[in-house]
Protein backbone atom coordinates (compact mmCIF):
# COMPACT_ATOMS: atom_id res chain seq x y z
CA UNK A 1 0.00 0.00 0.00
CA UNK A 2 2.95 2.00 0.55
CA UNK A 3 4.47 1.54 -2.83
CA UNK A 4 0.98 2.76 -4.40
CA UNK A 5 1.13 5.75 -1.98
CA UNK A 6 4.55 6.53 -3.49
CA UNK A 7 3.88 5.95 -6.82
CA UNK A 8 0.72 7.85 -6.67
CA UNK A 9 2.88 10.99 -5.41
CA UNK A 10 5.51 10.66 -7.87
CA UNK A 11 3.12 10.11 -10.93
CA UNK A 12 1.21 14.07 -9.14
CA UNK A 13 4.54 15.71 -9.17
CA UNK A 14 5.41 14.70 -12.54
CA UNK A 15 2.00 15.81 -13.97
CA UNK A 16 1.12 12.76 -15.51
CA UNK A 17 -2.67 13.44 -14.55
CA UNK A 18 -3.14 16.41 -16.90
CA UNK A 19 -5.08 15.73 -20.16
CA UNK A 20 -5.53 17.55 -22.91
CA UNK A 21 -9.15 20.07 -23.04
CA UNK A 22 -11.98 18.77 -22.52
CA UNK A 23 -12.98 19.94 -26.40
CA UNK A 24 -10.33 17.39 -28.28
CA UNK A 25 -11.40 14.87 -25.83
CA UNK A 26 -12.14 11.27 -26.93
CA UNK A 27 -15.54 9.31 -25.44
CA UNK A 28 -14.08 6.29 -24.87
CA UNK A 29 -11.43 7.81 -22.06
CA UNK A 30 -14.66 8.48 -19.91
CA UNK A 31 -13.85 5.73 -17.73
CA UNK A 32 -10.05 7.18 -17.10
CA UNK A 33 -11.38 10.54 -16.76
CA UNK A 34 -11.05 11.58 -13.10
CA UNK A 35 -12.19 15.52 -12.94
CA UNK A 36 -12.72 18.99 -15.16
CA UNK A 37 -10.34 21.74 -14.19
CA UNK A 38 -10.37 25.09 -15.94
CA UNK A 39 -11.59 23.01 -19.23
CA UNK A 40 -9.03 20.42 -18.56
CA UNK A 41 -9.59 16.54 -17.68
CA UNK A 42 -8.01 15.42 -15.47
CA UNK A 43 -7.12 11.35 -15.26
CA UNK A 44 -7.42 9.21 -12.39
CA UNK A 45 -4.11 8.07 -11.21
CA UNK A 46 -5.81 5.43 -9.65
CA UNK A 47 -6.69 3.54 -13.47
CA UNK A 48 -3.16 4.63 -14.34
CA UNK A 49 -1.41 2.78 -11.25
CA UNK A 50 -3.53 -0.05 -12.76
CA UNK A 51 -2.40 0.52 -16.13
CA UNK A 52 1.22 0.57 -15.58
CA UNK A 53 0.85 -2.46 -13.48
CA UNK A 54 -1.01 -4.57 -15.81
CA UNK A 55 1.86 -3.58 -18.24
CA UNK A 56 4.93 -3.71 -16.61
CA UNK A 57 4.22 -7.44 -15.62
CA UNK A 58 3.28 -8.50 -19.26
CA UNK A 59 6.71 -7.02 -20.27
CA UNK A 60 8.41 -8.36 -17.84
CA UNK A 61 6.85 -11.90 -19.03
CA UNK A 62 7.70 -11.11 -22.49
CA UNK A 63 11.16 -9.77 -20.97
CA UNK A 64 11.53 -13.28 -19.32
CA UNK A 65 10.60 -15.83 -21.79
CA UNK A 66 13.17 -14.09 -24.33
CA UNK A 67 10.83 -12.09 -26.53
CA UNK A 68 11.53 -8.59 -27.74
CA UNK A 69 9.62 -5.15 -26.99
CA UNK A 70 10.20 -2.29 -29.84
CA UNK A 71 9.75 1.00 -28.16
CA UNK A 72 8.19 3.44 -30.60
CA UNK A 73 8.44 7.64 -30.05
CA UNK A 74 9.08 10.00 -32.45
CA UNK A 75 8.02 13.03 -30.50
CA UNK A 76 10.30 15.35 -29.64
CA UNK A 77 10.07 15.53 -25.58
CA UNK A 78 9.93 10.85 -25.93
CA UNK A 79 13.01 10.82 -28.54
CA UNK A 80 15.82 10.80 -26.22
CA UNK A 81 14.24 9.64 -22.93
CA UNK A 82 12.66 6.11 -24.44
CA UNK A 83 16.34 6.09 -26.80
CA UNK A 84 17.78 5.46 -23.21
CA UNK A 85 15.88 3.53 -21.66
CA UNK A 86 15.35 1.31 -24.26
CA UNK A 87 19.27 0.60 -25.03
CA UNK A 88 19.54 0.19 -21.14
CA UNK A 89 17.61 -2.84 -21.34
CA UNK A 90 18.69 -4.04 -24.69
CA UNK A 91 15.60 -3.44 -26.53
CA UNK A 92 15.20 -2.30 -30.16
CA UNK A 93 13.50 1.17 -30.62
CA UNK A 94 12.16 3.85 -32.97
CA UNK A 95 12.72 7.37 -32.49
CA UNK A 96 13.56 9.45 -35.62
CA UNK A 97 11.12 8.76 -38.09
CA UNK A 98 8.72 5.24 -38.50
CA UNK A 99 9.15 4.00 -42.26
CA UNK A 100 5.94 2.58 -43.73
CA UNK A 101 6.15 -1.63 -43.78
CA UNK A 102 8.72 -1.63 -40.81
CA UNK A 103 6.91 -4.52 -39.23
CA UNK A 104 4.60 -5.39 -42.18
CA UNK A 105 7.62 -5.43 -44.78
CA UNK A 106 10.37 -6.56 -42.25
CA UNK A 107 12.14 -8.26 -44.87
CA UNK A 108 13.26 -5.17 -46.81
CA UNK A 109 13.90 -3.30 -43.93
CA UNK A 110 16.41 -6.10 -42.98
CA UNK A 111 17.97 -5.56 -46.27
CA UNK A 112 18.54 -1.46 -45.57
CA UNK A 113 19.86 -2.97 -41.99
CA UNK A 114 22.00 -5.28 -43.97
CA UNK A 115 23.38 -2.89 -46.35
CA UNK A 116 24.41 0.12 -43.88
CA UNK A 117 26.22 -2.87 -41.56
CA UNK A 118 28.96 -3.52 -45.10
CA UNK A 119 29.26 -0.01 -45.21
CA UNK A 120 30.49 0.12 -41.67
CA UNK A 121 32.45 -2.80 -42.39
CA UNK A 122 34.03 -1.32 -45.08
CA UNK A 123 34.77 2.00 -43.88
CA UNK A 124 36.87 0.28 -40.72
CA UNK A 125 38.50 -2.49 -42.38
CA UNK A 126 40.17 -0.62 -44.79
CA UNK A 127 38.23 -1.42 -47.96
CA UNK A 128 37.06 2.00 -49.11
CA UNK A 129 40.52 3.24 -49.24
CA UNK A 130 40.91 2.93 -52.52
CA UNK A 131 38.29 4.65 -53.51
CA UNK A 132 38.12 8.39 -54.79
CA UNK A 133 37.05 11.10 -51.69
CA UNK A 134 33.81 11.72 -53.18
CA UNK A 135 32.80 8.06 -53.44
CA UNK A 136 33.49 7.44 -49.33
CA UNK A 137 32.21 10.87 -49.06
CA UNK A 138 29.00 9.37 -49.91
CA UNK A 139 28.78 6.13 -48.49
CA UNK A 140 29.76 7.92 -45.38
CA UNK A 141 26.85 10.54 -45.92
CA UNK A 142 24.57 7.46 -46.54
CA UNK A 143 25.58 4.92 -43.81
CA UNK A 144 25.12 7.74 -41.30
CA UNK A 145 21.38 9.14 -42.73
CA UNK A 146 20.85 5.16 -42.49
CA UNK A 147 21.96 4.50 -38.72
CA UNK A 148 19.56 7.81 -37.63
CA UNK A 149 16.41 5.84 -38.66
CA UNK A 150 17.73 1.91 -38.86
CA UNK A 151 20.02 2.02 -35.99
CA UNK A 152 17.86 1.40 -32.96
CA UNK A 153 16.67 -2.11 -34.78
CA UNK A 154 20.00 -2.82 -36.18
CA UNK A 155 19.93 -6.02 -33.84
CA UNK A 156 16.73 -6.63 -34.36
CA UNK A 157 16.44 -10.30 -36.26
CA UNK A 158 12.63 -10.52 -36.27
CA UNK A 159 9.57 -9.04 -35.51
CA UNK A 160 8.98 -7.74 -32.02
CA UNK A 161 6.62 -9.38 -30.00
CA UNK A 162 5.38 -6.51 -28.51
CA UNK A 163 5.16 -2.15 -28.87
CA UNK A 164 5.45 0.26 -26.15
CA UNK A 165 3.83 3.25 -28.11
CA UNK A 166 4.22 7.32 -26.48
CA UNK A 167 0.78 8.60 -27.94
CA UNK A 168 -0.82 6.10 -30.60
CA UNK A 169 -2.39 9.21 -32.25
CA UNK A 170 1.03 10.52 -33.26
CA UNK A 171 2.50 6.73 -34.00
CA UNK A 172 -0.72 5.62 -35.82
CA UNK A 173 1.07 4.00 -38.82
CA UNK A 174 2.99 1.80 -36.58
CA UNK A 175 0.06 0.86 -34.39
CA UNK A 176 -1.86 -0.05 -37.72
CA UNK A 177 1.01 -2.56 -38.69
CA UNK A 178 1.18 -4.15 -35.36
CA UNK A 179 -2.48 -4.41 -35.14
CA UNK A 180 -2.01 -6.43 -39.06
CA UNK A 181 0.46 -8.69 -38.03
CA UNK A 182 -0.85 -9.33 -33.93
CA UNK A 183 1.49 -7.75 -32.33
CA UNK A 184 0.80 -6.59 -28.36
CA UNK A 185 0.82 -3.15 -27.96
CA UNK A 186 1.42 -1.35 -25.18
CA UNK A 187 1.22 2.20 -24.92
CA UNK A 188 0.55 5.70 -23.09
CA UNK A 189 -2.97 7.02 -23.82
CA UNK A 190 -3.46 10.64 -23.41
CA UNK A 191 -7.64 11.99 -22.77
CA UNK A 192 -7.43 12.48 -26.74
CA UNK A 193 -6.91 9.23 -27.89
CA UNK A 194 -8.75 5.45 -28.40
CA UNK A 195 -7.99 3.58 -25.40
CA UNK A 196 -9.51 0.55 -27.36
CA UNK A 197 -7.01 0.32 -30.06
CA UNK A 198 -4.25 -1.14 -27.71
CA UNK A 199 -4.13 -4.12 -25.74
CA UNK A 200 -2.49 -2.11 -22.86
CA UNK A 201 -3.57 1.16 -22.34
CA UNK A 202 -1.71 3.18 -19.63
CA UNK A 203 -3.89 6.62 -19.08
CA UNK A 204 -1.46 9.31 -18.67
CA UNK A 205 0.13 12.73 -19.98
CA UNK A 206 2.17 12.03 -23.42
CA UNK A 207 3.13 15.23 -23.99
CA UNK A 208 5.22 16.09 -20.72
CA UNK A 209 8.27 15.09 -20.71
CA UNK A 210 8.57 14.32 -16.91
CA UNK A 211 5.82 12.09 -17.32
CA UNK A 212 7.13 10.08 -20.29
CA UNK A 213 9.81 9.61 -18.13
CA UNK A 214 8.25 8.06 -14.90
CA UNK A 215 6.14 5.90 -16.99
CA UNK A 216 8.65 4.57 -19.65
CA UNK A 217 11.64 3.94 -16.62
CA UNK A 218 9.00 2.49 -14.40
CA UNK A 219 8.04 -0.08 -17.57
CA UNK A 220 12.05 -0.31 -18.03
CA UNK A 221 12.66 -1.61 -14.54
CA UNK A 222 10.22 -4.16 -14.70
CA UNK A 223 11.95 -5.57 -18.15
CA UNK A 224 15.08 -5.90 -16.44
CA UNK A 225 13.51 -8.19 -13.66
CA UNK A 226 12.18 -10.22 -16.25
CA UNK A 227 16.26 -10.18 -17.95
CA UNK A 228 17.53 -10.91 -14.58
CA UNK A 229 15.21 -14.05 -14.02
CA UNK A 230 15.73 -15.27 -17.34
CA UNK A 231 19.52 -15.20 -16.78
CA UNK A 232 19.06 -16.83 -13.15
CA UNK A 233 16.89 -19.74 -14.82
CA UNK A 234 19.17 -20.04 -17.44
CA UNK A 235 22.06 -20.51 -15.30
CA UNK A 236 19.92 -23.31 -12.79
CA UNK A 237 19.09 -24.71 -16.20
CA UNK A 238 22.63 -25.58 -17.07
CA UNK A 239 23.34 -26.78 -13.87
CA UNK A 240 20.55 -29.24 -13.62
CA UNK A 241 21.34 -30.47 -17.22
CA UNK A 242 24.77 -30.97 -15.96
CA UNK A 243 23.90 -33.11 -13.02
CA UNK A 244 21.49 -35.08 -15.79
CA UNK A 245 24.65 -35.52 -17.55
CA UNK A 246 26.25 -37.07 -15.05
CA UNK A 247 23.58 -39.14 -13.73
CA UNK A 248 23.27 -40.60 -17.48
CA UNK A 249 27.05 -41.85 -17.84
CA UNK A 250 26.50 -43.24 -14.63
CA UNK A 251 23.26 -45.15 -15.58
CA UNK A 252 24.69 -46.10 -18.96
CA UNK A 253 27.98 -47.03 -17.38
CA UNK A 254 26.22 -49.40 -14.91
CA UNK A 255 24.16 -50.86 -17.89
CA UNK A 256 27.55 -51.43 -19.88
CA UNK A 257 28.54 -53.70 -16.53
CA UNK A 258 25.23 -55.45 -16.34
CA UNK A 259 25.20 -56.12 -19.74
CA UNK A 260 28.74 -57.40 -19.64
CA UNK A 261 27.82 -59.54 -16.62
CA UNK A 262 24.97 -60.74 -18.21
CA UNK A 263 27.03 -61.71 -21.35
CA UNK A 264 29.66 -63.42 -19.46
CA UNK A 265 26.85 -65.80 -17.80
CA UNK A 266 25.38 -66.42 -20.57
CA UNK A 267 28.17 -67.66 -22.42
CA UNK A 268 29.22 -69.81 -19.24
CA UNK A 269 25.81 -71.62 -19.71
CA UNK A 270 26.31 -71.77 -23.05
CA UNK A 271 29.40 -73.88 -22.88
CA UNK A 272 28.00 -75.78 -19.56
CA UNK A 273 25.16 -76.96 -22.13
CA UNK A 274 27.51 -77.82 -24.83
CA UNK A 275 29.32 -80.07 -23.13
CA UNK A 276 26.54 -81.85 -21.17
CA UNK A 277 25.20 -82.42 -24.69
CA UNK A 278 28.28 -83.66 -26.48
CA UNK A 279 28.39 -86.04 -23.33
CA UNK A 280 24.79 -87.41 -24.26
CA UNK A 281 25.74 -87.83 -27.75
CA UNK A 282 28.52 -89.69 -26.82
CA UNK A 283 26.94 -92.28 -24.28
CA UNK A 284 24.01 -92.39 -26.50
CA UNK A 285 26.62 -93.48 -29.25
CA UNK A 286 28.16 -96.09 -26.98
CA UNK A 287 24.84 -97.38 -25.60
CA UNK A 288 23.64 -97.90 -29.36
CA UNK A 289 26.84 -99.47 -30.18
CA UNK A 290 27.16 -101.38 -27.34
CA UNK A 291 23.49 -102.82 -27.71
CA UNK A 292 24.12 -103.31 -31.46
CA UNK A 293 27.32 -106.11 -30.98
CA UNK A 294 24.73 -107.43 -28.27
CA UNK A 295 22.91 -108.56 -30.67
CA UNK A 296 24.63 -109.65 -33.09
CA UNK A 297 26.59 -111.69 -30.55
CA UNK A 298 22.96 -113.09 -29.85
CA UNK A 299 22.08 -114.42 -33.46
CA UNK A 300 25.41 -116.02 -33.85
CA UNK A 301 24.14 -118.66 -30.58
Amino acid sequence: MEENKSLHQQLLEAGVHFGHLKKKWNPKMLPYIFAEKNGIHIIDLNRTIEGLQESAAAMRQMAKSGKKIMFVATKKQAKEIVSEAAAKVNMPFVTERWLGGMLTNFQTIRKSVKKMQTIEKMLTDGTMDSVTKKERLTLTRGKEKMEKVLGGIAQMGRTPAALFIVDITHEHIALAEAKRLGISTIAMVDTNSDPSKVDFAIPANDDATKSIAIVVNYLTAAILEGLQERASAKEAGEDDSHHDDVADKDNVLRMSDDDAEGKGRGDRRRGAGNSAGVGRSRTGTGGGAGRARTGAGAGKK
